[in-house]
């Protein structure tokens, strides 16, 4: 038998524990595990950033349940990366990260690319290892692969020295093959905690159920609609906990939140923390005499800012969320002479008449809320939200903070956006791993609704700009994914609407004026985004009016190669600049142990 490489036993061990696609970008040493793996029948995805990559990869753990793998190659390679590994931390997504390193015995010489990198991770990471020989590299791999996973998923990383990629082993017996890593355990609570957090759902008098994409990441969807619905409890998803339980459920508070928050008295928290997208539990966003029942697989998170201890669960929201169902039992939240209902019913009867208002504007240049609704509408009458047949990717304060409320999904892990690091640049990225999870080799097998999906990301200009060549990637490799951006010629709400005004800042930005020329938040005027996809070969469209919005949206529904369409909206100078989710909760600081 010949002689086995490093690089193809690395290769050979990422098969052996159910690795089917790798994202990154190639170079001296990797490039050699990367064809290995192609070899093996492992895809892989050639991005043209390694940013875009990580953030794919870490995506695609949370949308399969199992970790992305990210390959990259040392030094620049692991500090691009490292945009992954804070995405991957911040929002509970499994992530292994794998790079090249220079050779062992040129370390402190100043080698290509050097970068202790062991060092650099260890921190940010639940698990930074280099294998010490060709023989550890299956248990090395293996273990790093199941501790991104298990617990509180997080990212793992595993150094990959150049002679080790390279060294080769004549001895095969020597190398133990690795297994297939199976599902962690899964935990629940004692029946005596359980008897007394039911009495206290049931004492409420104005109970919530907040659904995080913890939920989402758990397939609890089953059982927590069944919760739900056997206990009549409104409910308030968090952005990417949407499609748990349909947008269109009546027990769905989302378009009366602030009402929600402000009056609820027991909160039953399932897999979402009480971090800044829930304003930490404190009031004057939330009702300042609510109990938190915290459901989480991270114990950390229990009794964090406005939580209590005493009332959280350790656990799976699968297994918790039955057990509580079973100890509540036929009780049913009485809405019929609940004001807490009826406040809910009043403030959600307002904003959706308002947010229909916004909507139905018919000035030109479009709103957002204006292009939103063709795009929803045109794309609902083709494939309903029920069938499942779409995964919204958003990303750009206001592209994602108004999309949210305007699409609806019926089904979990629909939804990707920015999430809990708030990370500009995720969306390309997510729209390349929501097309791998659901079209590619992860998805043979599925069952449930339309299991092949469209991918649509809507894109503000900003955002578009920190991966926008990854365009190229998705034409490369054959995905239709449909990308609006949203050009309004700047950050959050653009400069100027008017072509000769936006010149004359230019020209005196150019001459050095210091007074009068482009803001920080200015991008160029009407760029033409939509020809970096004909440039590739895919289709473009540039879009004014609703007619020509409705026609790019049917037209790249059916596209069978990327489509960018640019949807230039309003633009103008707007008041202060403030995201919502951070809107009016203060900085009040709050100890408690």
């Amino acid at each position: 038998m010949a002689p086995l490489t490093g690089a193809h036993i690395i290769a050979r061990c990422l098969r052996d524990v159910g690795v089917t696609v790798i994202f990154g970008i190639v170079g001296i040493p990797v490039v050699e595990i990367a064809e290995e793996a192609i070899n093996l029948g492992i895809r892989f995805i050639g991005f043209r950033n390694e940013q875009a990559a990580s953030y794919a990869a870490s995506a695609y753990g949370y949308l399969t349940g199992r970790p992305g793998v990210c390959l990259v190659v040392g030094g620049p390679g692991v500090l691009h990366g490292m945009a992954g590994i804070g995405n991957s931390n911040a929002n509970a997504f499994p992530l292994l990260l794998l790079a090249g390193s220079s050779e062992t015995h040129l370390v402190s010489r100043g080698a290509f690319q050097e970068l202790d990198a062991i060092s650099l991770l260890s921190a940010h990471t639940k698990l930074a290892l280099r294998p010490p020989s060709l023989e550890s590299i299956p248990d090395v791999i293996q273990n790093t692969y199941r501790t991104s996973w298990y617990g509180r998923p997080g990212s793992g990383f595993v150094d990959l020295p150049a002679d080790l990629i390279k060294g080769t082993l004549t001895d095969t017996e020597e190398i133990a093959e690795a297994a297939p890593v199976p599902d962690g355990p899964k935990g629940g609570v004692d029946e005596a905690k359980l008897f007394k957090l039911a009495q206290l759902i049931k004492s409420a008098k104005a109970p919530l159920v907040v659904i995080g994409k913890g939920a989402a990441y758990a397939r609890a969807e089953i059982v927590i609609r069944e919760f739900v619905q056997q206990t009549n409890i409104p409910f308030l998803p968090t952005p990417m906990g949407k499609g748990v339980i349909a947008d269109s459920h009546p027990a769905n508070a989302a378009s009366a939140r602030s009402t929600a928050l402000k009056e609820a008295d027991v909160v039953l928290i399932l897999g979402a923390r009480l971090n800044w997208i829930l304003h930490f539990g404190d009031a004057p966003k939330w009702n300042p005499s609510a109990q938190f029942i915290q459901v989480d697989v991270s114990a950390e998170e229990i009794g964090r800012n406005s939580g209590n201890a005493e009332l959280g669960i350790v656990g799976d929201i699968g297994i918790v969320v039955s057990q509580l169902k079973s100890a509540i039992g036929t009780w049913s939240y009485s809405t019929t002479s609940s004001s807490y209902v009826q406040h809910l019913s009043a403030a959600k009867s307002k904003n959706e008449s308002t947010a229909a208002s916004k909507a139905s504007s018919s000035k030109l240049p479009m709103t957002y809320a204006h292009a939103f609704s063709i795009i929803e509408r045109t794309l609902r009458q083709i494939s309903p939200p029920e069938n499942g047949g779409i995964v919204y990717v958003s990303e750009g304060a206001n592209t994602m903070d108004i999309s949210r409320s305007i699409f609806p999904v019926s089904h979990p892990r629909l939804r990707l956006d920015a999430g809990t690091y708030a990370t500009m640049g995720v969306g390309l990225g997510y729209a390349i791993a929501a097309h791998e999870a659901y079209n590619g080799s992860a998805a043979e097998g599925q069952s449930g609704p339309a299991r092949r999906k469209k991918i649509v990301a809507l894109e503000g200009d900003s955002a578009f700009g920190f991966s926008a060549m990854e365009v190229e990637t998705m034409a490369r490799y054959g995905m239709d994914i449909l990308i609006f951006v949203m050009n309004n010629g700047g950050v959050y709400h653009g400069d100027s609407n008017d072509a000769e005004e936006w010149l004359n800042m230019q020209t005196k930005t150019k001459d050095g004026a210091r007074q009068g020329g482009l803001r920080s938040t200015s991008l160029g005027w009407e760029v033409g985004y939509e020809k970096l996809a004909e440039a590739c070969g895919g289709a473009g469209y540039v879009v004014r009016t609703p007619e020509e919005l409705e026609k790019a949206t049917k037209d790249g529904y059916e596209g069978r190669s990327v489509t960018v369409v640019n949807v230039i909206i309003e633009a103008g100078q707007g008041g202060k600049l403030e995201f919502g989710w951070q809107a009016g909760a203060g900085n009040k600081k709050k100890s408690k142990l």
